[in-house]
């Protein structure tokens, strides 16, 4: 059976942990950031890429048939 804890001592609890809890500069916010967004761009084009080959692919597969 779970332990019941007072709303306020819950409250206490939960601003002591985030007093502990160490935060990212804004410099290091930035570039998680754009690191972020370069590996967004970067596999967006791979899969793009991807995709368009096996399309090509296909297409040659499907055409050769004909």
């Amino acid at each position: 059976m779970a332990s019941k804890t007072n709303p306020i001592a819950f409250l206490q609890q939960v601003r002591s942990e985030t007093a502990k809890v160490t935060w990212p500069s804004r410099r290091e916010t930035m570039i998680s950031t754009a690191m972020v967004f370069v590996m967004v761009f970067l596999a967006a084009v791979f899969f793009f890429a991807a995709d368009q080959l096996l399309a090509w692919l296909i297409a040659l597969v499907l055409n050769a048939g004909a």
